[in-house]
């Protein structure tokens, strides 16, 4: 498929990082394409959203946490070519929410130390965000 055929989609991504330096992953369910591999959690920003209010609809959503805009400092970008479609993912970090992270939609999470994200297998967008959140934390 050429690339003037893919669809771009705007996906935001959160690094929410706890008290300890730590990196919460969550892992995508049975179901949904990619299922079984480790990501920051995030979602599709709909029309009319911006980045940032997608990200504060989508935490709320999965993992039952709260935060705000000015929580949401943007760190990075992904530019990835899927088969179907060419996905941008910006990439913020978050270190200030309200509530304890749970996995709503049956997906696992887990907080990892920055020195052992590779040990979880990524979707291929995901992949070269690690060493610049390696870097930061």
């Amino acid at each position: 498929m050429s690339t003037a055929q893919r669809k771009l989609l705007l996906v935001a991504a959160c690094a929410l990082v706890d008290a300890d330096g730590r990196i919460l992953l969550a892992q995508r369910p049975e179901g949904k394409s990619l299922a079984g591999l480790w990501e920051f959690p995030g979602g599709k920003v709909e029309p009319g959203e911006s980045p940032e209010e997608a990200l504060i609809r989508e935490l709320e959503e999965e993992l039952g946490i709260v935060t705000k805009v000015a929580c949401l400092a943007p760190l990075t970008f992904a530019s990835h070519s899927y088969d179907t479609f060419h996905l941008l993912m910006p990439l913020f970090v978050c270190r200030r929410f309200e509530g304890i992270p749970s996995g709503r939609e049956g997906q696992a999470i887990k907080w990892v130390r920055p020195n052992v994200l590779r040990d979880y297998p990524m979707p291929p967008a995901d992949e070269p965000l690690i060493p610049i959140l390696q870097d930061l934390l």
